[in-house]
């Protein structure tokens, strides 16, 4: 979730309420056409990632604000936050959409109006463990096979963090996560507000180091194939960018190289949630849609659903046949889109890396 997200949202925020029940468990709402948005294609490299015969489809809505799809084998679909509502969702193949955490990101319940309270990011460990950035508690979590949550990280040097966002799991057990203050009510102005940054961090083996702590709005981001390389979306209004760091053998970070800045673009959205694929092309969330970069960070294309989104994920693609069973490809070529109130989906030619 970025920046202006924040106060393009606040005024229905106040109408809902941040502690309004969520819906009971719904069917999918199917789209009224059966392809929807657009795919922009800028470079002819794209033709090899997004087919000619490529459709967006909405899977369900009635949301107030999707973030932070990953598809569960263990629960045989997609989870994805509510971030409003304070809820994770499941959504399966057969169209239902089940509440499977509530509260999601925040215990309490005397959150202020306007409060972006619930879980954001998720994704899952090498173990299969969900992991869960938690905006209200201010904490990184992760589920375990019981049921019960082991909070992996609260605060930095004795100082609660702002508000994790987004994570992605390393090879070697670490969690990379970032922390702008986007679940508090004045962000970086708010008095509850300890930290002095809004910090790339990773915990490992039990510890908590910051890695970075210059990004304005540190948001998304996603390992190259390889680990070799860590790209960070920035959500900041007037510095709409993509930064690549270099992996050290510690984990650590080195300095970091500007991946791709789209500060000219006017259209609505910000850098967000990114993906990667096989490849080590990748798919970020930024304004308009999501865009797609070859790994030397060359603009191919955006993909772009009816609304903004603001994360995405790869899971397989699910029809029913004409017996009216649900068949479930092997490939894991499906961009899966949390976009505002809606979830979209798009089946591409190229498999993704997912944990």
């Amino acid at each position: 979730m970025n920046l202006r997200d924040c106060f393009a949202f606040a005024a229905l925020l106040g109408l809902l309420g941040c502690t309004q029940p969520a819906p009971e468990p719904q069917q999918a709402k199917p789209a009224e056409e059966p392809a929807l948005g657009t795919v922009v294609r800028v470079d002819p490299a794209l033709d090899a990632i997004v087919p000619a015969n490529a459709r967006i489809e909405k899977l369900v809505g009635g949301f107030a604000f999707t973030e932070g799809p990953v598809w569960d084998r263990q629960v045989g679909g997609l989870l994805f936050s509510d971030i409003p509502q304070n809820v994770i969702h499941k959504w399966t193949p057969d169209g239902q959409v089940t509440i499977f955490r509530k509260p999601a990101g925040y215990d309490g319940s005397d959150a202020p109006t306007g409060a972006f309270i619930g879980s954001n990011g998720l994704t899952l460990d090498r173990q299969q463990r969900l992991i869960i950035c938690e905006h209200g508690n201010r904490r990184l979590t992760r589920l375990e096979p019981d049921g019960k949550l082991t909070v992996l990280a609260a605060a930095y040097q004795g100082k609660r963090l702002n508000s994790p966002n987004d994570a992605v799991c390393k090879s070697d057990g670490s969690v990379y996560f970032t922390d702008p203050p986007y679940g508090l009510v004045k962000l970086n102005d708010d008095p509850k507000k300890e930290l002095d940054f809004n910090g790339v961090y990773r915990f490992k083996d039990g510890k908590l180091d910051v890695l970075h702590r210059e990004l304005t709005f540190p948001n998304g981001l996603a390992f190259a194939p390889d680990e070799q390389h860590l790209y960070v979306a920035n959500s900041d209004p007037s510095k709409k960018i993509w930064m690549k760091f270099e992996v050290q053998s510690d984990d650590s970070l080195g300095p970091p190289s500007l991946f791709f800045d789209a500060s000219s673009s006017t259209e609505e959205g910000l850098p967000d949630g990114m993906k990667v694929d096989s490849a080590g092309n990748l798919y970020c969330t930024g304004p308009g849609g999501v865009w797609i970069f070859s790994p030397a960070g060359k603009h191919l294309g955006t993909i772009k659903p009816p609304e903004v989104p603001a994360n995405c994920h790869w899971g397989p693609y699910t029809q029913k046949d004409p017996a009216g069973q649900i068949q479930t490809s092997a490939e894991w070529n499906t961009l899966y889109m949390t976009a505002r109130t809606g979830l979209y989906r798009i089946r591409l030619s190229i498999e993704g890396i997912h944990p």
